[in-house]
C-alpha cells in the first residue's frame, strides 16, 4: 500500500486530481478519433499518402506556432489558456461528427479539421506542460506527475483503440467523433472546479520577438536542453509515426479491418502504460539521462522487428515494446526539461518540447506516406527503426557532457549530495 501511495503521490494534490479525472475520460475521446480519423481517411482514398498529409495537418502547426506560442504562454494567464483551448477542441470534434454521421465527409474537410487541431494544440501543449507546476503543491512531485500524465495518456491509448474498433465496425466513424466531442465536458469542469492558489511566474513584458530571441537563445545556449530537444525530435519524427501507416499494416500487411487497427493500436498503449507505470515508482530523476539512450534504442529496435512481422499474434508481441521505448524516452526528457528550466522561461522552453514532441511528427508522416506509397509500409517501419537506434548512439555520446552541466543544478535543488559532484 505504501509503495501505491508513493506511485501516485502528486494526487495529494487537489487540483491535479481533478485535472487527472478530467483528463483521463476526455483523452479515451481523443484516442477514439484518432483510430477513427484514420480509418475514415483510408476508407475513403485508399492512399497511405493522405494518411501522411492528415497527420502532417494535424502536427504542421505546433513546429510553425511552438515559438510564439512559447512566448504567449508565458504571458497568458494558463489555466484560462487551457479552458478555452479545451472548449475549441470540444467543437472541432463536433464538427466531425456531424461530417461523419450525415454520410457528407470529404477529404479536403478532414484535412482542414485536422488543421485546426493542430493549432489548438500548438496553444493548447505548452500550456499544459507549463501549468502543471502550478497544479502541484510540491515542487519535488513534479517527476511523479509528468509520469502520471503519462499514464494517463497511455491508459486512454489502451482503452481509446479498442473501443474504437469495435464502435466503427459496429456504428461507423461517426460515433467515435461525437463520443470524444462529449468527453471534452469532463475536462472543461474540471478545469473550471480548480483553486489555483500558487502564482504563475510573471515578468516584465518586453517586446514578443526580443522574449522569442531570448527563449531560443536559452534553449540554443544549453547542451542539456539542446540535446534532449534534438533527441527527441528525432524519435517524434521516425519513431512516433508509426502509427499513420496502421491502418496500412492493419488492412494490407496482417488482412484485418478497423478491430484489428484498434487491438494493435491498444498494443503499442500497453507497452506505453507499462513504461509510464515503472517511472512512477523512480524516486529520483537521478540516471534519467541513460534511461532515454536505452529507450531511444529498444523504439528502434522494436520498429524494425514490426517491420517484418506478417502474422496478428506476433505484431501484437512486438507492439509494446514500440509504446514502452517511446513513453521511456521522452517521459523522463519532459522530467529533465522541466526540472533544470528556469520558471520565467518555462513556457518558451516547452513550446520548443511541443515542437520537437508535435512538430516533427507531420514531417514525419508525410514522410512514412511518401515511403509505404514506394518501398512498402514493412521496410519503411524498419527504416525508422534505424534512425531511431542510430540517435540513441548519438544520444550516448553526448551524455557524459550532459552529465556534467546537470548534476551542479541537481545539488543546488537538492536532489544529488554535493560530495557525489565533488568526486566526478
Amino acid at each position: 500500500m505504501g509503495n501505491l501511495a508513493f506511485a501516485v503521490r502528486a494526487l495529494r494534490a487537489r487540483n491535479y486530481r481533478l485535472f487527472f479525472s478530467g483528463q483521463l475520460i476526455s483523452l479515451i475521446g481523443t484516442w477514439m478519433t484518432r483510430i477513427a480519423s484514420s480509418w475514415l481517411v483510408y476508407r475513403l482514398t485508399d492512399s497511405a499518402v493522405l494518411l501522411g498529409v492528415v497527420g502532417f495537418a494535424s502536427q504542421i502547426p505546433a513546429f510553425l506556432l511552438g515559438p510564439i506560442a512559447g512566448v504567449w504562454v508565458d504571458r497568458w494567464d494558463r489555466h484560462r489558456t487551457l479552458v478555452f483551448t479545451q472548449a475549441l477542441s470540444m467543437i472541432q470534434s463536433f464538427a466531425l461528427a456531424g461530417l461523419a454521421l450525415t454520410g457528407t465527409a470529404k477529404i479536403w474537410e478532414i484535412i482542414v479539421l485536422a488543421l485546426f487541431q493542430g493549432l489548438i494544440n500548438a496553444f493548447d501543449m505548452p500550456a499544459r506542460q507549463s501549468f502543471l507546476i502550478q497544479m502541484l503543491e510540491r515542487r519535488e512531485d513534479l517527476g511523479n506527475g509528468i509520469a502520471l500524465n503519462g499514464s494517463m495518456v497511455n491508459s486512454a491509448s489502451l482503452v481509446g483503440p479498442a473501443i474504437a474498433g469495435f464502435v466503427i465496425a459496429a456504428v461507423g466513424e461517426g460515433y467515435c467523433f461525437l463520443i470524444d466531442g462529449i468527453s471534452y465536458i469532463a475536462v472543461i469542469v474540471s478545469l473550471l472546479s480548480m483553486r489555483i492558489s500558487i502564482p504563475q511566474a510573471r515578468r516584465p513584458r518586453r517586446d514578443a520577438v526580443h522574449e522569442l530571441k531570448e527563449g531560443w537563445h536559452y534553449v540554443r545556449g544549453s547542451l542539456p536542453i539542446r540535446s534532449i530537444l534534438m533527441n527527441l525530435g528525432l524519435v517524434s519524427m521516425f519513431g512516433m509515426p508509426q502509427s499513420v501507416l496502421m491502418p496500412i499494416f492493419a488492412a494490407e500487411v496482417l488482412h484485418g479491418g478497423p478491430n484489428t487497427l484498434g487491438l494493435l493500436m491498444s498494443a503499442v498503449g500497453v507497452g506505453a502504460l507499462a513504461g509510464t507505470v515503472s517511472l512512477t515508482m523512480r524516486r529520483s530523476i537521478v540516471g534519467l539521462g541513460r534511461r532515454i539512450v536505452t529507450a531511444t534504442a529498444l523504439c528502434g529496435a522494436a520498429l524494425i522487428a514490426f517491420g517484418f512481422s506478417h502474422i496478428v499474434w506476433l505484431s501484437m508481441l512486438i507492439l509494446p515494446f514500440v509504446g514502452f521505448g517511446l513513453m521511456q524516452q521522452m517521459a523522463p526528457s519532459n522530467t529533465i526539461l522541466q526540472t533544470i528550466v528556469d520558471d520565467e522561461k518555462r513556457g518558451r522552453v516547452m513550446s520548443f518540447y511541443s515542437m520537437a514532441f508535435l512538430g516533427m511528427v507531420p514531417f514525419g508522416s508525410l514522410l512514412a506516406g511518401y515511403l509505404a506509397a514506394r518501398i512498402g509500409a514493412p521496410r519503411t517501419m524498419m527504416v525508422d527503426g534505424a534512425v531511431c537506434l542510430i540517435g540513441s548512439l548519438w544520444f550516448a555520446r553526448r551524455l557524459p557532457a550532459i552529465r556534467q552541466i546537470v548534476r551542479p543544478i541537481y545539488v543546488r535543488m537538492g536532489i544529488l549530495p554535493e560530495e557525489l559532484v565533488r568526486e566526478q
